[in-house]
């Protein structure tokens, strides 16, 4: 293991497409307040934990990418979901 959680870029676009009803490649890379609420919930489901974000943390989750960052940081680094 890298010590990485096994989440990419492609499992968040995938539970928004599951969320939105549309295809991956129609899903907005912009995170509104409850595309992020589900995203937190599937990944904390996934994993099995529960990530303690900070109102910062969350302040900053604009994007996708934005979520998978702030998401590797709070994720056990041996996740093996």
């Amino acid at each position: 293991m890298s010590g990485q959680p096994d989440l990419g870029r492609a499992d968040l676009v995938s539970m928004l497409a599951e969320l939105t009803g549309k295809p991956v490649e129609q899903v907005p890379h912009r995170v509104g307040s409850m595309e992020l609420a589900w995203l937190v919930h599937l990944v904390e489901q996934r994993y099995g934990t529960q990530m303690d974000l900070t109102d910062d943390q969350l302040a900053g989750i604009r994007t996708v990418d934005d979520a998978l960052t702030v998401f590797h940081t709070c994720l056990p680094a041996s996740a093996d979901g």
